[in-house]
């Protein structure tokens, strides 16, 4: 029987550790991608995702580093003995801040996790892009523009929005990893992102992973509503 890939991340934005165990009890044996972002680990610390490990849990550790060079290179060196296996910075930071990541990442036997660049957040339009940030760029371009950055700084991939992910992977190859929040069911509301697809059209657009928060966590059913993603993502359906 042909297995399904593990490449749908759920978004664990609890505020408590309780909360998070108590929506983990409904997968049973299930060990599916969990995306830890600011909120859970400031509430509860490196040990969560010590523990959730030990559970054989794949953990996505979403902190958006951003900083000067040298203190995110310190950083990243502390995340790279959590054992997670994907985390993340804003590629805003500049081509020197990700080679240093690169480098505080990457444990003393050449191994490290993976390692993406936040392009532009998908709660973020074009026209917001302009007036807040004063990026001037098209969108699109803006991304590729960042995520060529990161490939040429040695990174593994981009988190971008899927509309982005096709073009990202035309520019930096397919092996460049595109993982893309900003994923609705087709009956669900878009809430506070703005650059959204469904699961079958993230696929189709060129999406690696997928991560997803509260068309999962906040289902009548989660369980049924992960598996829901799964089948919509991978073709099942």
């Amino acid at each position: 029987m042909k297995m399904t890939p593990n490449n749908v991340i759920i978004a664990c934005d609890f505020a408590s550790t309780t909360r998070l165990f108590e929506f983990l009890k409904l997968f049973g044996e299930r060990r599916p991608y969990l995306k830890i972002g600011m909120e859970l680990f400031y509430a509860a610390g490196p040990e969560v995702v010590r523990e959730l490990k030990q559970e054989g849990f794949p953990i996505f550790l979403d902190l958006k580093l951003h900083d000067i060079p040298n203190t995110v290179k310190k950083a990243m060196a502390v995340l790279s003995h959590l054992d997670i296996d994907m985390c993340n910075l804003h590629a805003s930071g500049t081509s020197e801040m990700m080679r240093a990541a690169v480098e505080g990442l990457t444990r003393e036997d050449g191994t490290r996790p993976l390692l993406l660049a936040v392009t532009q957040l998908t709660s973020t339009s074009e026209q917001r892009m302009h007036d807040d940030l004063l990026i001037s760029g098209k969108m699109e371009q803006v991304v590729i523009h960042y995520a060529l950055n990161a490939k040429n700084a040695g990174l593994d991939g981009v988190v971008c929005s899927p509309l982005e992910a096709r073009p990202v992977k035309q520019a930096c190859g397919n092996s460049f990893l595109a993982v893309t929040p900003g994923v609705r069911f087709a009956d669900s509301l878009n809430q506070d992102q703005v650059r959204v697809t469904t699961p079958r059209m993230a696929r189709q657009m060129g999406s690696d992973y997928i991560v997803v928060g509260r068309p999962i966590t906040a289902a009548a059913d989660p369980l049924m509503a992960y598996l829901r993603c799964l089948d919509e993502f991978n073709g099942s359906v």
